[in-house]
């Protein structure tokens, strides 16, 4: 006579790379909750910035005119997006952690930063990123 034998794991279903589905072992991953709105795009340039800084820096990229050539834009635009890494630290972090935008265009633009990210005097760069947050509704404290 046989013994029925019954095996008990929890597994899921997911898709492998290539968008088979495959059954993978062990409890199902909590879905990813996602904050309401979008992350501003000038937060988005001043971490491409940053970025870019840190390839030529550590030689990946030999110069900024390569990051233009490989990026399909021109220098003039690399170098407004590369004016962003001139903020003072205090002020960069700050544009990096903009509220994000829930609707309609965000407060703060590019072309309201590159006036400030020109100013050599971080104290300067600080009133008047106050002000332009205050100008513009943005809630933000240096």
């Amino acid at each position: 006579m046989s013994i029925p034998l019954t095996i008990e794991r929890q597994v899921h279903f997911s898709r492998s790379r290539r968008g088979r589905q495959e059954l993978v072992e062990g409890p199902a991953p909590q879905p990813v909750v996602r904050e309401p709105g979008r992350v501003p795009r000038v937060a988005r340039l001043a971490a491409l910035a940053l970025r870019f800084e840190g390839l030529v820096r550590s030689g990946a990229i030999a110069s900024y005119a390569e990051i233009a050539a490989l990026g399909h834009v021109t220098r003039a635009r690399v170098s407004q997006i590369l004016n962003l890494v001139n903020l003072a630290p205090d002020v960069l972090e700050a544009v990096l952690f903009l509220p994000r935008t829930e609707r309609g265009r965000d407060a703060i633009k590019l072309a309201h930063l590159q006036p400030i990210a020109l100013t050599p005097d971080w104290g300067k760069q600080r009133r008047q990123w106050r002000e332009l947050c205050r100008d513009r509704g943005v809630a933000i404290e240096l």
